[in-house]
């Protein structure tokens, strides 16, 4: 499986500390092995899964969406629940 990722979620994973990045990590690989996993989004947000995990003892929310023609994971967003949807809307709008 091809994991990509939008320059949103790059810069987002660049601030993360080390414990952080472990568990997005952890995060990630279960994604990978159960696509399926996230809730999937309706309206605006269609065509993208949300799954929540805990990253330093705090819930973080993990956008992402799967091409199944190419088998490609793209990860979209990583935030806490503060506007996570209104932001994530916006993003994919451009």
């Amino acid at each position: 499986m091809e994991i990509r990722q939008t320059k949103l979620f790059a810069r987002t994973v660049k601030r993360l500390s080390a414990h952080q990045t472990e568990d997005l990590n952890r995060a990630i690989q279960t994604v990978v092995q159960q696509p399926e996993i996230g809730q999937q989004k309706v309206a605006n947000l269609s065509g993208v899964r949300v799954y929540k995990f805990k990253m330093a003892k705090q819930e973080a929310l993990l956008a992402y969406s799967v091409d199944g023609h190419a088998i490609t994971l793209t990860l979209l967003a990583l935030s806490s629940h503060d506007n996570f949807y209104r932001d994530l809307a916006r993003q994919l709008k451009h």
